[in-house]
C-alpha cells in the first residue's frame, strides 16, 4: 500500500512542547525513555482534574463522567489494539504490570515447569519473572548473539520443549533495536502450547501494533512513551486471563480488566489515555482521510510512521558505521529497526551526553535497565552507552543538528 508523507508541521502543532520557550532549540533524542505529551491527552488531563476530579461510577454528574471517560479509554484503545475491551487493562506502569503478571504464574507454575527469558531484555521484563527461580521454577535464557546481540529462532528453538509453559521477550530491544520476528515466535511458543509474553514497550513508540494479528498471549507497553501520561497498558487474552489467579480484590475477580489491578487506578491518567487515541485518529484523519475503523488506522498510520522514521534514521546509522570511533549496537538497517540508536564510544558516555546537552542535542547515557545486554555484546554496562531515540516528531534538521553535533564531539 501506498502511504502518504508525513506532514511534520501538522505533527509538531499537536505537541505544545514545540511551542515553549523553554525547549526552544532543543532537540530531544531520549524518546526511548518517555515521549512528549500530545495536546489531545493535556486536554482530557486538565479538564479532568477541572471538572472530574471525584471518585468515579456514582450517580452524581461529575462522577458519572469520569468514569464514562475511564471506560472510554479502555474501548477506543482496545478497539485500535484489536482486542475486546475488557481483555485491556491499566497499571501505574509496565513494571508493575509485569511484577504483578508475576505473582500470578508464580501460584500456579511449578518445580516441574520451566519459564523462557531473554538477555535482550530490559530488566523490568526479565527480572520479575526471573525470580519465580526462588519457587523452584526453572528459569531458561534465551541468549542474544555476542556480536549482533540478536535472538535467533534456532537458539530459542533448543530450548523449548513441553516443559516450557511461559516464553517472555521484547518486540525490539531498547538498545540494538531490532524488531524481534513476534508473530514467528509466538507460532513456536504455541507449538508447545505455552504462552507468549511480549514487551513492547520499546517497539509501540514507532506504531501501535495489531495485537491479535500478532497472535501474542499477553502484550505490554507504556502509554508515557506514546505520547501520554505515567501509565502500563497490558492487553491479556479473555482465557488465560480468567484462568490465572485474582490479584484484584476479590470481590472484582469477574471483571477481567481488574484481576491484575491489585490497587486502585489512576484514575485521572486512564481517562488521560483517550488522547493518544484523539491524536492517532487525528493524524489518519489528515493523512488518509479514508474513513478507517479500529486496526486499519493503526496498521495504516504504523506503516507511514515507519517509513518516514527510517528516512531519518539510515542517516545516522551511517555516520555511526564510517566513524572509527564509534561502535554501533544493532542493525545498520532503518528497515530492520526502530529509530533508537545506541553507540559505544571511546570516550565516557555520561560526559559525552554533557556535552551534547550544551549543543542543544538531549540524549541519554548508561546502561538503561539494559545492562545483561550490554555485557553479553561484551561491552561494560558503565559507564554503558550513548543512546539517541526519535519517534515522528523529530525533524530531519534536528538528526543533522545530532550528527554535526557528535562529529563536533569525537
Amino acid at each position: 500500500m501506498t502511504v502518504p508523507a508525513l506532514d511534520l508541521d501538522f505533527v509538531r502543532k499537536q505537541f505544545p512542547a514545540f511551542e515553549t520557550s523553554a525547549l526552544e532549540g532543543q532537540a530531544f533524542f531520549e524518546n526511548a525513555g518517555g515521549s512528549y505529551m500530545c495536546r489531545h491527552v493535556i486536554n482530557r488531563y486538565k479538564r479532568y482534574f477541572e471538572e472530574r476530579n471525584v471518585q468515579p461510577y456514582y450517580p452524581s454528574a461529575a462522577s458519572t463522567r469520569a468514569g464514562e471517560e475511564m471506560d472510554e479509554a479502555r474501548n477506543r484503545i482496545a478497539a485500535l489494539l484489536g482486542v475486546e475491551d475488557d481483555e485491556l487493562s491499566f497499571g501505574p506502569s509496565t513494571s508493575q504490570n509485569t511484577f504483578v503478571l508475576a505473582q500470578a504464574f508464580g501460584e500456579i507454575l511449578t518445580e516441574k515447569d520451566a519459564i523462557i527469558v531473554t538477555d535482550q531484555d530490559h530488566e523490568a521484563n526479565t527480572g520479575a519473572w526471573r525470580k519465580l527461580a526462588e519457587k523452584g521454577i526453572e528459569v531458561r535464557e534465551w541468549k542474544v548473539t555476542p556480536d549482533g546481540g540478536s535472538l535467533q529462532l534456532s537458539d530459542l528453538a533448543d530450548i523449548l520443549d513441553e516443559k516450557v509453559k511461559l516464553v517472555c521477550f521484547p518486540h525490539c530491544s531498547n538498545i540494538v533495536a531490532e524488531f524481534n520476528p513476534v508473530k514467528d515466535i509466538v507460532a513456536m511458543i504455541h507449538q508447545v502450547n505455552a504462552v507468549a509474553c511480549v514487551d513492547g514497550v520499546s517497539a509501540a513508540p514507532h506504531g501501535w501494533p495489531n495485537i491479535r494479528a500478532l497472535g501474542a498471549d499477553i502484550y505490554l507497553f507504556s502509554a508515557y512513551k506514546t505520547w501520554g501520561p505515567h501509565q502500563g497498558i497490558m492487553t491479556i487474552k479473555r482465557d488465560l486471563g480468567m484462568r490465572l489467579p485474582n490479584q484484584g480484590h476479590y470481590f472484582n475477580a469477574d471483571t477481567l480488566y481488574k484481576r491484575f489491578t491489585p490497587a486502585g487506578p489512576d484514575h485521572a491518567a486512564i481517562a488521560a489515555c483517550t488522547g493518544i487515541v484523539d491524536y492517532l485518529e487525528a493524524l489518519h484523519q489528515h493523512h488518509f482521510n479514508t474513513g478507517s475503523k479500529g486496526t486499519v488506522i493503526g496498521e495504516e498510520i504504523h506503516q507511514m510512521l515507519a517509513e518516514y522514521e527510517a528516512d531519518l534514521l539510515q542517516p545516522l546509522l551511517d555516520y555511526a558505521e564510517a566513524k572509527n570511533t564509534i561502535q554501533l549496537l544493532g542493525p545498520n538497517q532503518a528497515s530492520k529497526r526502530a529509530a533508537t540508536v545506541s553507540l559505544v564510544l571511546q570516550e565516557d558516555a555520561q560526559k559525552v551526553a554533557r556535552e551534547l546537552a550544551n549543543m542543544g542535542i538531549m540524549a541519554g547515557h548508561g546502561h538503561f535497565y539494559s545492562r545483561r545486554l550490554i555485557e553479553a555484546m561484551g561491552h561494560p554496562s558503565d559507564p554503558g552507552v550513548l543512546r539517541l531515540s526519535f519517534v515522528h516528531y523529530t525533524s530531519e534538521a534536528e538528526i543533522i543538528q545530532a550528527i554535526k553535533a557528535l562529529d563536533t564531539l569525537l
